[in-house]
């Protein structure tokens, strides 16, 4: 992805180094990088140039790139801020910031303005700066920045294992009912059919892990002693099959054995 790429408010996180490269190239997903890209599309300056500002020191490189022109109304203009760091020297390791690697991450707009007014400073007087100084605040606020998306990337991972597990509780409760299906669950966890598909993101349709829970309750049913007396079309209307031929031909072509079939190992082991 190129700079010019990265949409309005959106961060993107990479690698860079040899060491990358090789991890990359070996699938190594212990080695860690060289070091750590940061790029962040926010406003920038109108005094830089067209062609952009670069620094570098101690380790360190920053490249504001604007994009677009002038719209004279305005102290700054759209750009990219690209920010370079070691990564040996951050506190987060490689490993902990998996989640926001190559990826565009939407970044909070008082967090975008935080990060383009202090990069704004930084380009105003980085004539009258330490070069180790400006690379430690460079690196503290780098890491801010991270810090701050992974934790809302992190609430908004759990939030939607959240209501994957919702989903998944409705659908087991109502496992018997043979009409279940995806407008049914969106209505009552009051989300749209879109949304609830995008809880999932595995490939796997409701309709699909609907069958799939309800081959599983057959399988615990069959393989329960106590329930050994009950029929076959029995188990397969409290699973919500809406026959026994089709709840043998479902469960047969998951699990590879009829229902009578797996039920006699079951019941014999």
């Amino acid at each position: 992805m190129t700079e010019a790429e990265v949409a309005t408010g959106q961060l993107i996180v990479r690698a860079s180094g040899a060491a990358a490269a090789r991890a990359a190239i070996l699938g190594d997903r212990k080695a860690g990088p060289d070091g750590i890209q940061l790029l962040l599309r926010c406003t920038v300056p109108r005094a830089v140039a067209e062609d952009g500002a670069k620094l570098g020191f101690a380790g360190c490189v920053l490249h504001v790139l604007p994009i677009g022109g002038h719209d004279g109304e305005t102290p700054g203009r759209q750009g990219v801020v690209m920010l370079t760091l070691p990564a040996a020297e951050f506190s987060l390791s490689f490993g902990e910031l998996q989640p926001l690697m190559f990826r565009p991450v939407l970044v909070d707009a008082s967090l975008r303005a935080l990060f383009s007014s202090a990069i704004a400073h930084v380009l105003a007087v980085s004539a009258a700066l330490d070069p180790h100084g400006l690379a430690h605040h460079l690196r503290g606020l780098a890491e801010l920045v991270l810090r701050s998306v992974l934790r809302a990337e992190l609430d908004r991972a759990d939030a939607l294992a959240t209501r994957r597990r919702e989903a998944v509780r409705y659908m087991r409760e109502r496992l018997a009912d043979p009409s279940l299906g995806a407008d049914q669950v969106a209505e009552a966890l009051y989300i749209s059919r879109r949304r609830l598909y995008q809880l999932f993101d595995d490939g796997q349709g409701i309709s699909e892990r609907i069958k799939g829970l309800r081959v599983e309750r057959a399988k615990t049913l069959l393989g329960d002693p106590a329930k050994a007396a009950r029929g076959i079309a029995e188990i397969a209307k409290d699973c919500g099959f809406t026959s026994a031929a089709h709840f043998s031909r479902t469960f047969r072509k998951a699990v590879g054995q009829t229902p009578r079939e797996f039920r006699e190992r079951a019941l014999a082991h």
